[in-house]
């Protein structure tokens, strides 16, 4: 929960602005500011403050009590000019939020984080837990000092400066990415990947302390950190057992569950009677542990009791391997505003991108400093796609981006075509061109459309044609991508008379051109009128079904068919 504070009526309307847009995370806390601060500072995650900088500092300074607890504190001044990271930049997330206020409110972001200004990940920003000395580690970092980086194996991580991977010296700082349980080292940060998997059987009634403690037990004694359990994990008839629920919570993580029959199908050194007669499976813990794959660390053990009676729980330990991870990116139509917060991340996330040049150029400033751009030109989409899913199996965090939305003609089909489930894969939407164009043209989407693209490179002319006709006896409204080009001149012609069979002339058709980009162009015209050679591969034509009219310049589409039975 976020909550919001003012003092003036000139704070209280931006105060009003975040609430609207923000109105199931956020909540306005009136009366007095002082009473205010402290209730939120106690109830929130986060806080957003319009009050001058010194205030809020003063009326804080009394309630902090650690950057890992306490909510992340954002300023912003009366005019709405500035959004300031107080406090809790990163652990607090203040940085993220400063600049979605900033977004909301047309501010100017302010964050002084020594990494996020320079543009280097804060390792506390990860998504691993933390242990060392990170000062120091990040101040190495930043001074471009040597760093040494320690890896047992490749999880992703986004672009790192230079000097990171340095060879090891004596006194270097060092970076360590690790689930083994030591103490770091002076000038030490151990990053404790996911990377442990804990199987879990239990008996009904199992309670919480022995199922956790022999967890706990065996972690400990196989020289694991707790830190990089990444789940617990059992057969769905455990699912709900308070034990292992229990178990879980207190080591904040999920309970993962497998039918008796994955179970079954898992080849593990310790199976047993017990387990096949209560759940079907020869192996609970084992398997369940097992069932991803990876290396079996702690064969089943059975927890002891203190009272002597027969042990209620068994765990197994896997540590399963490392996973590439590949973002497949949509980038919009082009302009900075349309694309997506997430995509933003993904970018910023990412250690390697791919894409084609000219969508690069679009978005190189938003890369981390060290990222390396793997970039080509027209006609080499799958070659791209081959190259960002080998950089993802190499353990690398990938973005592969494409514009519009990346599953809409662009990357994501060829991506997925190469990549299989050895690396993980996040799809990040965009806004497609023919949304952009609808938004421009006004509402021409406004019920049943269709995109179809009239390019033969991929697909042959007679299944275009036949998608086309079959649009148009079911009177869709039609968006058509890479509608012409010099050395495709007549395909726009074709499918406009196939249309033309069942829309009359006076059919409205909206041509948009660079949609979002600032030379962008648009008009509305009719299906009998429209010149075909005004049309290029940067424009979107589409196309009215029997109900869209164009009103006041702009085309609309009902959702419903009323204006066709009032014409009647």
């Amino acid at each position: 929960m976020i909550g919001l504070i003012s003092a003036t009526a000139a704070g209280a309307a931006a105060r009003d602005r975040l609430a609207a847009a923000w109105s199931t995370r956020a909540r306005v806390y009136d009366g007095s500011v002082a009473d205010a601060v402290r209730r939120a500072f106690a109830e929130c995650d986060q806080v957003v403050c319009f009050l001058a900088t010194g205030a809020v500092v003063r009326l804080v300074a009394p309630l902090l009590v650690d950057k890992g607890s306490d909510p992340g504190v954002v300023c912003v001044d009366e005019a709405g000019r500035f959004a300031v990271s107080l406090v809790g930049g990163h652990a607090g997330g203040a940085n993220e939020l400063a600049r979605e206020v900033g977004e909301l409110l047309g501010a100017e972001p302010v964050v002084t984080t020594a990494t996020d200004a320079v543009g280097v990940p804060g390792l506390d920003t990860l998504g691993f837990p933390v242990e060392g000395d990170l000062a120091a580690v990040s101040r190495a970092m930043l001074d471009g000092e040597p760093v040494v980086l320690e890896a047992e194996s490749p999880w992703p991580l986004p672009a790192l400066p230079p000097n990171v991977g340095s060879p090891a010296e004596s006194g270097a700082a060092v970076l360590r990415i690790s689930d083994r349980d030591r103490e770091p080292a002076a000038r030490e940060v151990v990053l404790r990947p996911p990377s442990l998997v804990v199987g879990v059987g239990a008996s009904r009634g199992a309670p919480v302390e022995e199922v956790l403690g022999l967890v706990e037990d065996a972690l400990r004694e196989a020289g694991l950190s707790v830190r990089s359990v990444a789940e617990l994990a059992t057969v769905d008839a455990k699912s709900e057992e308070p034990g292992i629920v229990g178990a879980a919570a207190r080591l904040g993580v999920p309970v993962v569950t497998y039918s008796s029959g994955e179970l079954a199908a898992v080849a593990v050194p310790n199976p047993s009677e017990a387990p096949l007669a209560a759940v079907g499976t020869p192996s609970v813990a084992e398997a369940a542990a097992l069932v991803g794959g990876g290396e079996l660390l702690v064969p089943k053990r059975k927890s002891v009791r203190a009272d002597g009676e027969p042990a209620m729980a068994t765990c197994a330990v896997v540590r399963r391997p490392a996973r590439g991870r590949l973002a497949v990116v949509g980038l919009g139509p082009g302009a900075r505003d349309l694309l997506t917060p997430r995509a933003t991340a993904e970018l910023r996330r990412a250690a390697v991108l791919v894409g084609l040049d000219q969508y690069v150029d679009q978005i190189r400033d938003l890369l981390r400093p060290g990222t390396l751009i793997l970039e080509s030109g027209l006609g080499a989409e799958e070659e791209r796609a081959r190259t960002a899913v080998a950089e993802a199996r190499r353990g690398q965090a990938v973005a592969l981006i494409g514009s519009g939305d990346a599953g809409v003609y662009a990357m994501a089909s060829p991506a997925l075509a190469e990549a299989s489930d050895d690396i993980d894969v996040v799809g990040v939407p965009g806004v497609t061109a023919a949304l952009a164009a609808g938004a421009i043209l006004g509402a021409p989407l406004g019920h049943d459309h269709v995109s179809i693209s009239l390019s033969d490179l991929h697909t042959p002319w007679e299944v275009i044609e036949r998608r086309v006709r079959a649009a148009a006896e079911a009177d869709i409204v039609v968006t058509f991508y890479n509608p012409r080009s010099r050395g495709r001149d007549w395909q726009l012609p074709e499918a406009l008379a196939i249309l033309a069979e069942h829309r009359e002339p006076a059919t409205p058709v909206g041509v948009v051109r660079n949609a979002s980009r600032p030379d962008e162009s648009s008009r509305v015209t009719s299906l009998g009128s429209l010149d075909p050679a005004i049309v290029d591969m940067m424009t979107v034509v589409t196309v009215g079904n029997t109900a869209t009219r164009e009103i006041a310049g702009r085309m609309v589409t009902p959702r419903g068919y009323r204006w066709q039975e009032e014409a009647k």
